[in-house]
């Protein structure tokens, strides 16, 4: 029996609700094609109410159609199929919706039914939904071949055992992988594949471990989970002290999924496009500050850069190249080490924080004081690198210094440009550890009301200027 994975089925509600919208705007295309057509033949205006006469055709066609093209299999395999065979699928679907419309007219006894509208209907409603796909086909192939959107795995078990596997799987799923190394996991240490996580920025490991020692496979699951990767295994059960157990699938090949993030949802989706539309609208708003910014960083500092970049630790520790408004002298970085010997670090732990850092210009710590400087940080969340709410991003070599590799699951999610230890204690707290604690909190309760509430909070911190100091 074919099992289809939880992302894949998240997918296809996505295309189905599309395509529901689709139908409904085939047949209001219908109507007006309807309306154009008789008036050339006639002459004369017939009414324009025959959507409304059609209300009930809509009411089977719009919520029925797309139950019925994934019945034909019109949702699978999209980047893969023929020109051909996804328009016979159509055909085919369209063909029983048609039946069952005409069907119940019929028994019905449906007064007024516009049969050019229905015949027309399903003529928009093939070109429509079958543009859609083939749109959509070509949008997958495309980065494909660009090697864009491939997922990073680590595929770990024996020789034997992974040739396996990868042979039950279908070649449409492996196509999205970008398989970064069979681990041998019989041969290898645990503390390798941790190393090898780090430096790949791995999204997954899939366990093919029925003949490995169960010991080894515990120890490369608790790698994974302190680093908050999903770890998928195809072998007995394993319990965890933090990742949840959920089964799923890859391809049709039934596996156990220890997650300690939070799982694919509407609320995740949610979260994707609150933070695209909230950071366009937020930049726009803002867009004032960012020009008073500059002029006063101009002002200041004559000649210096206005925006300071620098790479940080993104989803998995993925480099990324952040962008703030420049607060500091521009060799600020150079000076780090002797900063930190002349006045100490008010931040236990990898982290540096100190208060009144004599680095900073005076106009910089206007910016700081108000939060002005991390505005360029929606640019960030409009490509995609972070989010509104998420842990603070931190450089790559505090990153390389944690002392605890339970810490590097804070980097499970997206960084964010607000968080809970930046409303919540930020000038107060000075442990690296309590930082940390604060941050899987926020991992392991997330919903949108917590996002909305760390939104909300982060407005009286700016406004009454509780930002860095």
């Amino acid at each position: 029996m074919f099992v289809r994975s939880r992302k894949d089925s998240f997918n296809i509600q996505m295309l189905q609700i599309m395509d529901a919208f689709l139908v409904c705007a085939a047949f209001w295309l219908a109507s007006l094609l309807r309306v154009a057509i008789l008036t050339l033949l006639d002459g004369t205006k017939p009414d324009d109410e025959s959507l409304m006469a059609m209300m009930w055709a809509l009411y089977i066609a719009v919520p029925f159609t797309p139950l019925v093209l994934e019945r034909f299999g019109f949702y699978t395999w999209t980047g893969s199929k023929s020109v051909g065979f996804s328009a016979w699928q159509l055909i085919q679907g369209i063909f029983i919706i048609g039946l069952f419309i005409a069907l119940f007219a019929l028994f019905a006894k449906v007064e007024g039914a516009r049969r050019l509208v229905l015949g027309l209907g399903g003529v928009m409603m093939f070109i429509l939904l079958y543009t859609r796909e083939r749109i959509l086909h070509s949008y997958i192939s495309s980065r494909r071949k660009r090697g864009i959107g491939s997922e990073r795995v680590v595929i770990t078990g024996s020789e034997k055992e992974i040739d396996e596997l990868l042979a039950d799987l279908d070649a449409d799923t492996v196509r999205d992988w970008d398989i970064v190394e069979r681990f041998d996991l019989a041969t290898r240490e645990a503390g390798e594949l941790f190393e090898l996580l780090k430096r790949e920025s791995v999204g997954r490991v899939i366990f093919a471990t029925k003949d490995t020692p169960f010991d080894k496979v515990a120890q490369a699951i608790e790698v994974c989970e302190l680093q908050g990767v999903e770890a998928w295994i195809a072998a007995s059960f394993i319990r965890s002290q933090i990742a949840r157990p959920v089964f799923d699938s890859v391809g049709s090949k039934p596996m156990l999924v220890l997650r300690s993030t939070p799982e694919l949802s509407w609320g995740l989706m949610m979260k994707g496009i609150v933070d695209k539309v909230g950071s366009l609208i937020l930049i726009v708003a803002t867009l004032p500050l960012w020009i008073i910014a500059a002029i006063g960083i101009k002002i200041a500092s004559p000649g210096a850069p206005i925006l300071f970049s620098q790479m940080r630790a993104g989803r998995y520790g993925k480099p990324f190249r952040i962008w703030k408004f420049r607060t500091m002298v521009t060799n600020a970085e150079e000076l780090l080490e002797q900063i930190k010997k002349e006045h100490g670090n008010q931040m236990e732990g990898p982290v540096f924080k100190l208060d009144q850092d004599p680095r900073i210009f005076p106009f910089g710590s206007v910016l700081r004081k108000f939060s002005i400087d991390e505005l360029p940080q929606l640019l960030n969340v409009l490509m995609g690198d972070m989010s509104l709410v998420g842990p603070r991003p931190l450089p790559i070599y505090e990153v390389e210094a944690f002392c605890e590799i339970s810490h590097r699951r804070r980097l499970s999610v997206n960084p964010g440009i607000t968080c809970e230890w930046q409303v919540g204690g930020r000038n107060k707290i000075t442990s690296f550890e309590d930082w940390v604690a604060m941050d899987l909190r926020y991992i392991d309760n997330w919903s949108l009301w917590l996002d909305f509430q760390i939104l909300l909070k982060t407005i009286p911190s700016v406004l009454f200027a509780k930002g860095a100091k």
